[in-house]
C-alpha cells in the first residue's frame, strides 16, 4: 500500500495523532482494491488498516481481485467516526468482502492494547484529499447515515436483483394500473419499462433514499392546474421535504447519492441524483420559501461537477447533458421570479458565470427558453 506524498501541518498531524480514529481490517488479500473517501489502493501483504482518519463521515470501500488482476464489483460502507475511535473488522474469505459478523471483544482490546506494534501496518489517512471531502458531504451526518443506508449496512455497486411480481416492481404497478384507469398514453420511457424483466433489488440491500411520487399533482386537480404542476414541480418538492423532520436534509441525501456514485458506482445512486436534480430545478413559485435549501444546492451541485466528466451527464435519449438543461431552467426561474431575494439571485449569477467559464456552457437567453417551451393550456371543461 503506497500512499502519495502528503503535504501536512505538524500541529495538523499531532491532533490527529491523539483525535484521529483508527480503522483495522484483518486478513485482507494481497493485492484487494481498498480505499477511503476518495482514494483507494492495491494492499501489500502488511496492511492491516488506517490510522489517523479524521473524525466524521467517511466511505470505506474495497474490491476483490482474482489472480489474472481483475476487480470485482465494489462494495462499501458509512461510518461516522468519533474522536480516537478505534474500529476493527475481519476480510472474508469465502465471501471474498469485509464481514459483517463483530469482531470478538477481547480481540479488539488486545489490538488496541498493543497499537503501537499496530502502527507500522497502518497507512495514514490520506489528507490531502480531507479538504475536497468535506466540501463533497458536509450536510451528511449520523442520523442522515441511519435513516437512508441499506439495511444490510453495505453499498454494492451491483445491486442484487430478485423476481418479483409487476406490482411489486419499483416503478411498475400502481403507474401502470393509473395509467390505464386514466386514459392517459404512456411515454416511450414507460412503454419501454414494462418490457424490462420483473425484478426488485434485494431487500435490505437498496439506499433508502427518499422517494419522489408518481403522480406530480394534488388529487382532483383540474387539466389546467395540472399543467401548472407540470411546469413547475414545487408541490411535489413540498410533498417530498414535509416527510423530512428537516427541510434541509434534501441536501444531504443528494451529496450521499453523488458519493455512491462517485466512490462506490451504485447506479441506483446514479438515478436517485438525476432525480433530485431535476425536482430541485424544477420549482418556481416554491423558491422564494426554501431560499436556504437553494443556496446551499448551487453550492453543492457547483462543487459536484467538478469531480464527473462531462460525458455521465450526457442523456443518450434526448441528447443534451441533463444538468446543464436542468440548471438553464432554475437559473430561469431564479432570473424572473420577483419574489426571490436580490442575494440569492447573486448568487446564482456568480455560479452561472463560473460554469459557463469553467464548462463553456451557454446560459444566455434564459427568458426565450420559458416562451419557447410553454405548452399551450386546452381546457376539457
Amino acid at each position: 500500500m503506497s500512499y502519495s506524498r502528503i503535504e501536512m501541518d505538524q500541529s495538523i498531524a499531532q491532533r490527529l495523532l491523539f483525535e484521529g480514529a483508527t480503522l483495522v481490517v484483518l486478513d485482507v488479500p494481497v493485492d484487494t482494491e481498498f480505499g477511503i473517501d476518495l482514494k483507494s489502493w492495491n494492499v501489500g501483504n502488511k496492511f492491516k488498516g488506517i490510522k489517523m482518519i479524521p473524525p466524521g463521515f467517511h466511505y470505506v470501500h474495497y474490491s476483490a481481485v482474482n489472480k489474472f488482476g481483475e476487480a470485482a464489483p465494489k462494495i462499501g460502507f458509512f461510518h461516522v467516526f468519533k474522536k480516537a475511535e478505534f474500529m476493527v473488522k475481519r476480510w472474508d474469505q469465502s465471501k471474498e468482502e469485509i464481514s459483517s459478523e463483530p469482531v470478538p471483544e477481547n480481540l479488539v482490546q488486545s489490538l488496541k492494547e498493543n497499537l503501537k506494534d499496530l502502527d507500522k501496518f497502518l497507512g495514514p489517512y490520506p489528507y490531502d484529499i480531507w479538504k475536497g471531502w468535506g466540501e463533497l458531504t458536509y450536510k451528511i451526518d449520523y442520523l442522515l447515515i441511519e435513516r437512508c443506508a441499506p439495511v444490510c449496512g453495505f453499498v454494492h455497486s451491483a445491486l442484487e436483483l430478485e423476481p418479483c411480481s409487476d406490482a411489486l416492481r419499483p416503478r411498475g404497478g400502481d403507474l401502470i394500473q393509473r395509467k390505464k384507469t386514466e386514459k392517459t398514453r404512456f411515454t416511450v420511457e414507460e412503454k419501454e419499462d414494462q418490457l424490462l424483466p420483473d425484478l426488485k433489488p434485494k431487500p435490505g440491500t437498496e439506499l433508502r433514499l427518499s422517494q419522489l411520487p408518481e403522480k406530480h399533482y394534488p388529487d382532483g386537480a383540474t387539466p389546467t392546474e395540472i399543467t401548472k404542476h407540470s411546469l413547475d414541480s414545487s408541490y411535489v418538492l413540498d410533498i417530498v421535504l414535509d416527510k423530512l423532520k428537516q427541510p434541509i436534509e434534501i441536501i444531504g441525501e443528494i451529496q450521499l447519492a453523488f458519493v455512491c456514485l462517485l466512490v462506490g458506482q451504485n447506479l441506483d445512486a446514479f438515478e436517485h441524483w438525476k432525480k433530485f436534480i431535476s425536482l430541485i430545478c424544477g420549482v418556481d413559485s416554491a423558491i422564494s420559501a426554501r431560499r436556504y435549501i437553494y443556496m446551499e444546492f448551487l453550492k453543492v451541485i457547483e462543487v459536484q461537477l467538478s469531480y464527473i466528466p462531462e460525458d455521465i451527464l450526457w442523456d443518450i435519449v434526448t441528447s443534451n447533458n441533463f444538468v446543464y438543461q436542468s440548471l438553464r431552467k432554475l437559473f430561469a426561474n431564479i432570473e424572473l421570479n420577483s419574489d426571490i431575494d436580490g442575494r440569492l439571485k447573486c448568487y446564482a449569477v456568480h455560479v452561472r458565470n463560473r460554469l459557463t467559464k469553467k464548462f463553456r456552457w451557454d446560459f444566455t437567453n434564459l427568458q426565450g427558453d420559458n416562451e419557447d417551451e410553454a405548452p399551450v393550456v386546452v381546457s376539457l371543461e
